[in-house]
C-alpha cells in the first residue's frame, strides 16, 4: 500500500512540473549557412545530452540529474532507491533466518525458535514466512530495478527538454465555465485554450 502511494506522488509531481508546453530553440528549414554561425540567445543543441544523462545515471544513479544541473533531484533518486535497498536487505536476513531454521529443524536438530525443548514456532510457519518473506524480498528486488530504470528514463527525458526555451504564451491552462442558462441543472466541462 505504501509503495503505490509513493509511486503515486511520485507521477504526480512529475505531471505537475510538466503542464507547460515547450517551444524548439532550433527551428531549421532546409536552410543551408556558409561560414562561421554565431548564435546571441540560447546554446547549441546537442544531440548527445540525453544520452550523456542516461549513461551517467546508468554508471551512478542520480549523476544524470547533476549532469542536468538539477542538483535537487539527485537526493531525492538516492533515496528513492535506498528504501527498496534497505527492505531488500531486511527481507533477505529474515529469509535466510527462516530459512536456517526450517532446515534444522527438517534434519531433527535444534534451531533458534525452540526454547528449552519446546518448538515456539511450527513447521508450517516456518515454511510460510519463507514465502512470505521470500516475495517481499522479490518484490523490493523488483521495485529498486523499475525505480532504477525511471531515473534512467527521467534524466535523459530532461536533458532533451532542457533544450527547448519555454514560453508563457503556449501553456495549458484548465478552465472551470459555469453554463448561465443552466442554473438550475449546472453542467460542468473542460476548456483548452492555446495562445500563440
Amino acid at each position: 500500500m505504501f509503495l503505490k502511494k509513493y509511486i503515486f506522488v511520485l507521477l504526480l509531481a512529475f505531471i505537475a512540473t510538466n503542464l507547460f508546453a515547450q517551444k524548439d530553440s532550433v527551428n531549421v528549414k532546409g536552410i543551408k549557412i556558409k561560414g562561421k554561425i554565431k548564435i546571441e540567445k540560447g546554446g547549441i543543441y546537442d544531440a548527445l545530452a540525453p544520452s550523456k544523462a542516461a549513461f551517467y545515471s546508468a554508471v551512478f544513479p542520480g549523476m544524470g540529474q547533476v549532469y542536468n544541473k538539477k542538483y535537487w533531484k539527485a537526493p531525492i533518486v538516492w533515496a528513492a532507491l535506498a528504501v527498496p535497498t534497505y527492505y531488500y536487505q531486511i527481507n533477505n536476513s529474515s529469509y535466510k533466518r527462516y530459512r536456517t531454521a526450517y532446515k534444522l529443524r527438517k534434519n531433527g536438530f535444534v534451531d533458534e525458535f525452540t526454547v528449552d525443548g519446546v518448538e515456539i514456532v511450527s513447521l508450517e510457519t516456518l515454511e510460510s514466512a519463507q514465502k512470505q518473506l521470500k516475495s517481499n524480498r522479490d518484490m523490493s528486488l523488483l521495485s529498486g530495478v523499475i525505480l532504477y530504470v525511471l531515473q534512467i528514463v527521467e534524466a535523459s527525458v530532461n536533458a532533451h527538454l532542457l533544450q527547448f526555451n519555454t514560453d508563457d504564451n503556449l501553456s495549458f491552462k484548465p478552465a472551470l465555465i459555469m453554463n448561465p442558462i443552466r442554473i438550475e441543472t449546472p453542467s460542468v466541462g473542460l476548456t483548452i485554450n492555446y495562445t500563440f
